[in-house]
C-alpha cells in the first residue's frame, strides 16, 4: 500500500515540475534567442519483479515504483532570424554567445541581442549588464554605427569602435542556465572566444519554442497529474476504509 502512495506522489511531483518548465517556455516565447527546456526523468530504487506460479517464484524483470526528475536539459535546436530597424539589435548565427559583464561582476552568456545604450553610450543588455568586446565593454556613443559580420563595430565616420566578444564554453565545461536565457560557465577560464563569428546586424534571433507543441505537452502533463492525483485519493480512501475495518475487529 505504501509503495502505491510513493508512486502516485512521485508522479504528481514530476508532472508539477514539468508543468513549471513548460510554463517558463511559454512565458519566454517572445524572448530573443531563448532556448526551450525539457524535463528528463528517471526511475528510483530499481527492484526485481517476480511472479509465483505452481509453488515456484520466478524472476521476470525489474521495475521501479517511483519516477523522479533527473535533470532539466536545454534544447539547443536552431531558430529563425527576424530583421529589425534598430541598430542596437544583433544576432549570432551559428555557434557562440554574446558575452555580458553582469552588474554583479560575473560573466554571463546570452543569445539575446536585443541591446540598449546606457547614459555613457555603452552597449548593455537591459537588466543584466554591459556587452563585452575583446578588449572590454563596448562603447558605441550613439546609434550611428555598423557591425561587420566578424563583430567589428564602426561609427558613422568609419572609425573602429571595438569588436564584439563572442564566446563559447570549452569542451566538457558545464553551463548553468538562469532566467531569460542567460547562461554561466562555472569557471570563466573555460570560455573560448571565437575568432570568426557570424554576426547579423539589425536582426534578432527568435526563440525556438513551438507554441502548439508546448500547449499539447501542457495538456498531456495536466492529465497525467490529474491521473496521479486520482490514484492517490483512491489509495487514501482504501487506507481509511482498511483502518476503519480493523478498528471494528479490535
Amino acid at each position: 500500500m505504501l509503495s502505491g502512495f510513493y508512486t502516485a506522489a512521485s508522479g504528481m511531483l514530476t508532472q508539477q515540475r514539468t508543468l513549471n518548465v513548460l510554463a517558463n517556455n511559454i512565458a519566454n516565447v517572445k524572448t530573443p534567442g531563448f532556448k526551450s527546456d525539457r524535463v528528463v526523468t528517471t526511475t528510483f530504487e530499481q527492484e526485481l519483479v517476480s511472479r509465483q506460479e505452481s509453488g515456484r517464484k520466478e524472476k521476470i524483470g525489474s521495475g521501479s515504483p517511483v519516477l523522479i526528475v533527473k535533470d532539466v536539459e536545454t534544447d539547443t535546436e536552431g531558430s529563425t532570424y527576424q530583421q529589425t530597424a534598430s541598430p542596437l539589435d544583433m544576432a549570432v548565427r551559428g555557434e557562440g554567445y554574446f558575452t555580458i559583464l553582469g552588474s554583479d561582476g560575473r560573466t554571463y552568456l546570452s543569445r539575446n541581442g536585443h541591446f540598449s545604450m546606457d547614459a555613457e553610450g555603452g552597449l548593455i543588455l537591459e537588466g543584466v549588464g554591459k556587452v563585452l568586446g575583446k578588449t572590454g565593454p563596448i562603447q558605441v556613443k550613439s546609434s550611428d554605427f555598423t557591425i561587420a559580420e566578424d563583430g567589428t563595430i564602426h561609427d558613422g565616420s568609419g572609425k573602429s569602435g571595438g569588436c564584439l566578444r563572442i564566446s563559447r564554453p570549452a569542451e566538457s565545461a558545464v553551463m548553468k542556465k538562469y532566467e531569460n536565457g542567460l547562461y554561466q560557465v562555472a569557471e570563466e577560464g573555460r570560455l573560448e572566444t571565437l575568432d570568426k563569428p557570424h554576426i547579423l546586424h539589425k536582426a534578432l534571433e527568435q526563440s525556438n519554442i513551438d507554441l502548439n507543441r508546448e500547449y499539447t505537452r501542457v495538456m498531456e502533463t495536466q492529465r497525467n497529474f490529474q491521473a496521479c492525483s486520482t490514484v492517490l485519493k483512491g489509495l487514501d480512501q482504501i487506507n481509511q476504509k482498511t483502518v476503519s475495518e480493523i478498528g471494528k475487529l479490535v
